[in-house]
């Protein structure tokens, strides 16, 4: 993938994200660091305090089961008839969802960077969760300067690591 020269890549996962600035060229390029941010997100397990909560349902309303006259029980009209059923409510999944909250804030940042002229080129690497994240809320001033993309973790890894993966993508 070719970098330009002054491009921004963004180097984000769902709690830490790196702005670089490319000040080599297209063929060599020379990531220097802008600005590092990293979020505090303990695992799920941590943020909980209660188990996933239970619900019990019986069908009410129109196609519910009916007493007849007769006593007998069937459903009268076109409605289906429905067991009473029980089951867990599903759980949420909190450091999943301050992961996405990130992701949301960060494409924030990059709308109002955009906004700002801060650049003209962008590219972003992120894993694939968190750039469908990203996506999501990528503004039009964001997505008419985006340049690349690239599908992988690479948070944690030195810059040449990152310069090296984005001349092989």
């Amino acid at each position: 993938m070719h970098v330009p020269y002054n491009s921004v890549v963004l180097v984000a996962d769902g709690r830490k994200l790196l702005f670089l600035r490319n000040e080599g060229d297209e063929v060599h390029p020379n990531l220097t660091v802008e600005h590092a941010e990293e979020r505090p997100n303990p695992s799920d397990l941590d943020q909980k305090t209660d188990k996933a909560g239970r619900a019990s349902s019986t069908q009410s309303g129109p196609g519910a089961p009916s007493i007849a006259r007769n006593g007998s029980n069937h459903a009268q009209g076109a409605g289906a008839q429905f067991a009473p059923s029980r089951g867990s409510l599903g759980e949420t999944d909190y450091h999943q969802l301050e992961e996405d909250r990130f992701a949301a804030d960060a494409a924030e940042l990059l709308k109002k960077r955009a906004f700002s002229n801060e650049y003209d080129s962008l590219i972003v690497i992120a894993p694939p969760k968190t750039l469908g994240e990203l996506r999501k809320h990528y503004h039009k001033e964001v997505t008419d300067r985006l340049s690349g993309e690239l599908a992988k973790d690479l948070t944690g890894h030195p810059i040449a690591d990152i310069e090296k993966a984005l001349l092989d993508a």
